[in-house]
């Protein structure tokens, strides 16, 4: 039988890494149309690297924002989010905005800085900004590619908790799928309906938020208190 109709990447016993490191090898894992997924794992589990195949598979339908931002800390915020649809525009039309911006482009910065609380430092470049600051302008940009589906890399890293969920809202007001890489446990069973969930190179949790709990995500976690074990087994055959 094929995939369903609904699937976006389906990956069956695919070794993904860098060159001839295999970072999480026999990967099984499928992404459908409307999910969001939360990823979770420690430091160096895999989440960069497989949110970089989905990138890959996913091609240009997926806005991506990356946790080391991308941005050019020269260029102000306005011109960090226009690169986004850089692309889309002649290389006349993008010279003449680094000096004067377009009116189109400008209004459309603008309303999503200030729903990121950016307003007023459009002109401010963004190497004058706090980190988290400059976690919403590199989430501007994403949402500026305006595409189906969104992939981050702990694009919540650097806010606190409430600011975290205004943005992931605004993320799915405007994204109908979404695979975003976070450590606040909390959020990834509150605000997704999926979890995956990495350890020591293995997808050890594949299975809906509401079926899990906190107990099951620490186990994730090397240096989480108690046995691992239900946890580990989630979503394994």
């Amino acid at each position: 039988m094929g995939e369903p109709r609904d699937t976006l990447v389906s990956l069956t016993g695919v070794d993904l890494g860098h060159g001839d490191q295999v970072v999480l090898p026999g990967l099984h894992l499928g992404l459908r149309r409307g999910e969001r997924v939360a990823l979770l794992g420690p430091s160096g589990a895999g989440k960069s690297t497989l949110l970089g195949a989905l990138r890959r598979q996913l091609g240009d339908s997926a806005a991506w924002c990356p946790q080391q931002h991308g941005l050019v800390p020269q260029l102000a915020v306005y011109h960090n989010v226009y690169m986004g649809r850089l692309a889309e525009h002649s290389a006349l039309a993008n010279l003449w905005n680094l000096m004067r911006p377009l009116a189109g482009p400008w209004c459309e910065v603008a309303e999503l800085c200030d729903a990121l609380g950016l307003d007023g430092l459009m002109r401010r470049p963004v190497g004058q900004l706090s980190g988290g600051q400059r976690q919403r302008v590199a989430i501007a940009r994403a949402l500026y590619q305006q595409r189906a589906l969104f992939l981050g890399d702990e694009p919540v890293a650097s806010v606190d908790p409430h600011q975290a969920l205004r943005l992931l809202a605004l993320i799915d007001q405007r994204h109908t799928t979404s695979v975003i890489a976070l450590h606040q446990r909390e959020l990834a069973l509150s605000h997704f309906d999926r979890v995956w969930g990495l350890r020591d190179g293995r997808l050890v949790i594949d299975a809906p938020a509401r079926e899990l709990s906190l107990a099951d995500l620490d186990g994730l976690y090397p240096d989480a208190d108690g046995s691992t074990g239900e946890a580990l087994s989630r979503g394994r055959p």
